[in-house]
């Protein structure tokens, strides 16, 4: 069985399948060491060499793993950065033969989940606009907003970068001066959720990503940690982008790495948690 290469290294985490094509323009990606085509056809036996390093993979027997990671405040959502800020990648588990894939972007004040993965093509259907996946925010402003206020964000506004409105808004309580709503919209442009308020005149002062499709943010899970999602949460997130769950054999289990940050567990009913979470709870509809 094979596959186009692009989609084979997307699959197996080297990075999105946008990505992966350039590199095989620029001629960055060899097969067997002639340089690679795009389209060309390969199932896993073959040399793979991505920058002069060979590419270690077992064919089609990657496990495709998927954590939902609380980003704090403060972190960027890149590799590496110039100015010497923690990035999202410390914090995680160490993948054998692939790497992390972050399903778009939270900005540096922005805190909430992230969903990561090792599978590209699964991250690149999830990010992609023709998805419509739907991104639910937890928004904390200062002071009251005006009912006509929330039908505009509803209704559309305009930005630099085009039109842009809220699916959904609702209030979700405060104390004081301050005020939360839960917003919903099926974009992922950049910080389009502060732009859309600040179109209005105004101000987040917070900011917390509670779901991307039908992912939550668990109840219980602190700022820089992560939960590794099960077989039956993958299978929700391939049916939330059409894919047919369950294409990939299961490999023989591996043993897990050690990670300098475990996940939380639920804490006892023995014990009620002292901390309520830093967003309102809101019912379900």
């Amino acid at each position: 069985m094979s596959e186009r290469l692009q989609k084979f290294l997307a699959r197996i985490g080297q990075g999105s399948r946008r990505q992966i094509e350039d590199w095989i323009r620029q001629g960055r990606i060899t097969i067997n060491g002639v340089p690679a085509q795009l389209g060309v056809q390969v199932n896993g036996a073959e040399r793979i060499d991505i920058d002069g390093q060979r590419l270690q993979v077992r064919a089609f027997g990657q496990k495709r793993r998927v954590l939902a990671y609380y980003k704090p405040v403060g972190e960027v959502t890149s590799r590496s950065d110039p100015e010497g800020r923690p990035t999202i990648f410390e914090r995680l588990p160490i993948l054998r033969d692939s790497r992390w894939i972050a399903v778009g972007r939270l900005d540096l004040n922005t805190q909430g989940l992230l969903l990561l993965t090792n599978d590209g093509e699964l991250a690149n259907r999830l990010m992609h606009p023709s998805s419509q996946i739907e991104r639910e925010y937890a928004v904390r402003i200062l002071g009251q907003v005006a009912p006509a206020t929330i039908q505009q964000l509803q209704e559309g506004v305009p930005l630099e970068d085009g039109m842009a409105r809220f699916d959904q808004i609702r209030e979700a309580g405060g104390e004081g001066a301050n005020h939360w709503y839960h917003v919903i919209l099926r974009e992922g442009r950049h910080r389009e959720v502060r732009r859309l308020w600040e179109s209005q005149g105004v101000a987040v002062s917070r900011l917390v990503r509670v779901r991307y499709g039908p992912i939550t943010l668990r109840r219980g899970l602190h700022p820089g940690h992560w939960d590794e999602l099960n077989e039956g949460q993958i299978d929700e997130l391939q049916k939330a982008v059409g894919n047919t769950p369950n294409l990939q054999p299961e490999p023989e289990p591996e043993p897990r790495p050690a990670s300098r940050t475990k996940p939380v567990r639920p804490a006892s009913p023995r014990h009620p948690a002292s901390k309520r979470p830093a967003f309102p709870r809101t019912s379900k509809k």
